[in-house]
């Protein structure tokens, strides 16, 4: 009997090696599509939602601040008048979100000199600027304050340093 050879006169057969080396690669390429998609789709559909989300929301409380503002400037004394009997301190507690999508933002009122003075709420770079309602050509408004914790609004007659 003839001992069997591992060669033939064709030479030597690699279909297993050849199907192998096919399925490493296809597979080293399926995870390299995989690990891009997966930062894609946080940027997408995480991420995007979540910023909508804060705009939204800093929106929703800087219209309440607002409106706080101009209820406050309602009800003050007039400086028209005899100033010696223009007196009075208003002073408005309130409270705010402490967080919004997870984390917390700040509230400040922006210094300008202009009409239109504007409330500033955000966070990074996300950031929601919302109009007091025109009061600022008669009544300055100042401060600022963060998510957490009581907020106070005041007004006194003769101001603030």
């Amino acid at each position: 009997m003839k001992p069997r050879s591992c060669t033939t006169d064709r030479g030597w057969r690699d279909d297993g090696i050849t199907n192998l080396m096919e399925y490493i690669s296809i597979t080293a390429i399926m995870m390299i599509l995989l690990v891009a998609v997966m930062f894609t789709v946080n940027a997408v559909f995480m991420e995007g939602p979540s910023n909508t989300l804060r705009f939204h929301a800093f929106t929703d409380i800087g219209n309440g601040i607002s409106v706080r503002i101009v209820d406050i400037y309602v009800i003050a004394p007039s400086p028209v008048g005899d100033p010696a009997k223009i007196r009075g301190e208003i002073t408005s507690q309130f409270d705010i979100p402490d967080d919004v999508a997870g984390a917390e933002y700040f509230v400040e009122m922006e210094p300008t000199n202009e009409i239109k003075q504007k409330i500033l709420v955000g966070r990074g770079d996300i950031q929601s600027r919302i109009d007091i309602a025109g009061i600022g050509a008669s009544k300055g408004v100042s401060g600022n304050t963060t998510s957490s914790g009581w907020n106070i609004i005041q007004y006194n007659f003769r101001g603030f340093s």
